[in-house]
């Protein structure tokens, strides 16, 4: 049976969009996921599927938990050895911003516009850096992510589709407990 990861997109960051880990572990094991784990109060979860594809398994958590919580919540997935070559990769890479830039990956759902991800590679701002690694971001920002120009809204602009920002920190936590 198929292990997936998966990122919530904008919870818990204060407001309406509270998703409570304990209910969310409730709900997917209602809906036939086994060995449900979250880390951390982010969106953070690993799940077991019969379901062979991770595009599938992406949809059907999105609508579930959507419908559990009331609001729309977009819901990236990856395999674990996806996570786990995706932490190596980031790691391993120079960065393009001078000095001690604070790396985060953005993990992104949907293919991304060659257009858009040629103007994240050209991004000049002198303390912000992207490179796309396969389907997702690695960003480097010096100044953290409250201070940065390349937010979120700006990369699913350009790239026309939907990601969820972790640092590097967390993503390398879930690569070493859930990426096999």
């Amino acid at each position: 049976m198929p292990t997936y990861i998966g990122f919530l997109r904008a919870v818990n960051l204060g407001g309406t969009r509270k998703v409570k880990m304990a209910a969310l572990r409730e709900l997917l094991e209602s809906e036939g996921y086994e060995d449900v784990e979250t880390h951390i109060q982010s969106g953070n979860l690993k799940v077991r599927s019969t379901t062979r594809s991770a595009a599938r398994v992406e949809t059907d958590l999105r609508r579930a938990i959507s419908a559990e919580f009331g609001f729309d919540v977009p819901v990236v997935v990856r395999t674990p050895a996806q996570l786990r070559r995706l932490a190596d990769d980031a790691e391993a890479l120079d960065s393009p911003v001078p000095g001690d830039a604070r790396r985060y990956i953005t993990f992104m759902t949907g293919t991304l516009d060659p257009a858009g991800v040629e103007a994240l590679h050209a991004w000049d701002v002198e303390t912000e850096g992207a490179l796309v690694v396969g389907s997702d971001i690695v960003l480097f920002l010096a100044a953290g992510v409250q201070g940065a120009r390349l937010t979120n809204a700006r990369i699913e602009k350009l790239t026309g589709a939907v990601g969820t920002a972790r640092n590097i920190t967390v993503v390398r936590a879930l690569a070493d407990k859930w990426g096999g």
